[in-house]
């Protein structure tokens, strides 16, 4: 057991005891000279902690103090009844704090019950309540700010865990505090009550018992009473104070007394006034001249020595930024902050920060949430922190987007303005500016808001620019989401699938497959556009075909054959025949003779002129898909499928191939065409 556990529990164990077993005196009057220490402690702490998370423990701290206090007042109403001997701290607080008078001490007494119930207690009761309230309300505020902030890059991941905890912190913190309140209220309370028996049971006791007469009797144990009660109440009145304190504190950045003499002396005209009124009062008023106009001088005096320490400091700020430049200029320059390389960017420039500025009511930040909230349910995958950031360099209304610090896609779009697109059907057109829509690349045309309806109800798609750039931006994201997966990111999803299958992970990684290669095969499957969502089936099926292969791609065939219902539920709708071309059994085997095996994986041998040919058999064929309205779908058989995808990568980024093996059975294919040479 650790030393402060052990005081702890000595501490809650006596105050328990203390209730039962008589105590001496000598070891009373110890354990209050400690209760007035420990009162003192927890005050000058909540005075000068600058946060009210740095005395987290205060609402248990208060309910520890509050027992061992009721229980010393206790054992000093047992002596105060028993013996008449409660010790000398009681004795001479009663004796002392009166002046030996009943009445003076009763008066003071009195009084410092009505401060600690109407002032404190109260006071402290309403702030911890509005406090706890406006806490929990500000919780959605805060975390949506957190988010944004994440998503800007502003800060790291680490730094958004942190600030959440805080918050969860405070809530818990300020809600506990809303309750603990309730004892010292309660604490006071007692005290009072304990204070009347003490004295009503003195009385009597010392009339009927000692046969002391009245007025002996009630100056023995009222003192007593009353230095019993000041025993008790001044602690609980320093801890009422330490309670009203944390809960009032704001100030995060300095020291209470820091923030206070800063925030009341650091203008100097007040004081100024102050002292022009208070020498005012000195001579035209019937008042002490002689104080009154010394506090006058010395308030003037005081702002005069504001207002030059200021002088001093703007000037001696001054300097410091200009040296401060300079020396930025003259030393060299800190590469080490450049090296740093962001997964996702998008550039834009300044016409389009109002999108971006919460402020102005830009939402963009929101979709950028959005994206990658909707690619990790599509596809399975965490996508990277997208950083947003303006360019002055760039032309007011473009933007950039950049994968690894590279330009891959740019736009440019016109803030006031409505991109409408024609679906093809609408014959009827409506003035505008040319354009192009970035993402895909299909004609269009801006307009202003107030052809925004006609637009709408003629037929065509209205987009704002928001709407734009977050569609290109998921687009782009989506399609090199396979190079953004880290090795670390591939290890958290590993982990999130080991807290519910230990024995799959455990059997697959590392004594399987490395995170290397089961990277590899989840980055195949998403090249193509194959969510990885359902880990454990991919798991599964490379435990089952790892032992036999490590080659990443033979293993990625048999992933996308276990996965085949979502593929089939992507690709193929449901009571829909859906048209496909095939590919010829002879190109088959004439692909399948020319693939050799290395070291380093498969790779095609095909004639530079048979590769062309099948090249131009493809596109013939997908043409004939297009003009239909349809994907650009070839069915090829299981084994030629990888090496089918290889050839035409390069030529066809968007061609769909699509093996046998991973078409359900219930699935209505028509073949429009073959590939074939």
């Amino acid at each position: 057991m650790k030393k402060t556990d052990a005081v702890l529990g000595l501490y809650l164990l006596l105050a328990i005891l203390f209730f039962i077993i008589p105590m001496p005196s000598l070891l009373l009057d110890v354990l209050l000279a400690l209760n007035i220490s420990v009162a003192m402690i927890i005050m000058f702490t909540a005075l000068f902690s600058r946060e009210a998370l740095q005395m987290s423990s205060f609402p248990t701290l208060l309910l520890f103090t509050t027992i061992f206090r009721i229980s010393l007042n206790i054992s000093s109403t047992k002596l105060i009844l028993t013996s008449g001997d409660p010790g000398n701290v009681v004795t001479t607080f009663g004796e002392f704090v009166g002046g030996g008078n009943l009445v003076v001490g009763g008066i003071v007494y009195i009084i410092l019950i009505i401060v600690q119930f109407m002032v404190i207690n109260k006071g402290s009761e309403r702030v911890s309540e509005v406090t706890a309230r406006f806490t929990l309300d500000a919780m959605p505020g805060k975390q949506m700010a957190i988010d944004a902030d994440l998503n800007s890059g502003a800060i790291t991941d680490q730094e958004a865990r942190d600030r959440r905890q805080k918050i969860q912190d405070e809530s818990s913190f300020f809600g506990a505090m809303d309750g603990a309140t309730k004892y010292v209220k309660g604490d006071a309370t007692a005290g009072l009550i304990i204070t009347v028996i003490n004295f009503a049971g003195g009385l009597i006791l010392g009339m009927i018992y000692q046969g002391l007469p009245m007025s002996e009797a009630l100056s023995k144990y009222a003192i007593l009473t009353i230095g019993d009660g000041l025993v008790s109440q001044i602690p609980s009145l320093m801890i009422s104070l330490a309670t009203g304190i944390l809960v009032t504190k704001v100030s995060k950045e300095a020291d209470i007394g820091d923030v206070l003499v800063k925030q009341l002396f650091s203008i100097p005209k007040v004081l100024y006034m102050v002292g022009a009124a208070m020498i005012a009062l000195g001579i035209f008023t019937t008042l002490n001249h002689i104080l009154f106009v010394a506090y006058g001088i010395a308030f003037i005096m005081t702002g005069r020595m504001i207002a030059g320490k200021m002088e001093v400091e703007e000037i001696s700020s001054e300097t410091n930024e200009e040296e401060g430049a300079a020396e930025e200029i003259r030393r060299p320059e800190n590469v080490t902050s450049l090296l740093q390389v962001d997964p996702i960017e998008l550039e834009f420039g300044y016409g389009i920060i109002p999108l971006a500025d919460v402020n102005q009511g830009g939402d963009l930040l929101d979709r950028v949430v959005m994206i990658r909230r909707q690619i990790a349910l599509e596809l399975g995958c965490v996508v990277p922190m997208i950083r947003l950031r303006d360019n002055i360099q760039l032309n007011p209304n473009q933007y950039v987007i950049k994968i690894k610090g590279v330009p891959v896609s740019d736009g440019e779009i016109l803030f006031d303005h409505y991109m409408a697109m024609n679906p093809g059907y609408v014959e009827e057109e409506i003035t505008g500016i040319p354009t192009f829509e970035p993402s895909f690349h299909l004609p269009a045309i801006w307009i202003t808001d107030s052809q925004r309806e006609r637009a709408e109800s003629l037929g065509y798609t209205v987009v704002d620019p928001p709407s734009i750039i977050a569609t290109h931006l998921t687009e782009v994201v989506r399609s090199h989401l396979d190079e953004l997966m880290t090795r670390q990111d591939i290890q958290n999803l590993i982990n999130n699938v080991k807290e519910a299958n230990e024995t799959l992970v455990t059997e697959l990684v590392p004594k399987l497959l490395s995170v290397g290669e089961i990277q590899k095969v989840l980055q195949n499957l998403l090249r193509e556009g194959i969510s990885i969502r359902d880990l454990i089936t991919i798991f599964e099926t490379l435990a089952d075909y790892a032992p036999t292969t490590r080659d990443t791609d033979v293993l990625t065939e048999y992933a996308r054959q276990s996965l085949k219902r979502a593929i089939s539920s992507k690709y193929f709708p449901s009571n829909e025949t859906t048209s496909v071309v095939t590919l010829d059994p002879k190109i088959e085997q004439e692909i399948m003779g020319s693939v050799k095996q290395t070291e380093q994986g498969a790779y095609l041998t095909l004639d530079p002129d048979r590769t062309k040919g099948i090249i131009n058999s493809v596109q013939e064929e997908v043409a004939k898909l297009e003009n239909l309205g349809k994907n650009p779908i070839v069915i090829t058989s299981p084994i030629v499928r990888m090496y089918f995808k290889k050839l035409t990568t390069e030529y066809f980024r968007d061609l769909i191939v699509i093996s046998y093996n991973e078409i359900e059975s219930n699935v209505e294919l028509q073949s429009v065409g073959m590939v074939t040479v």
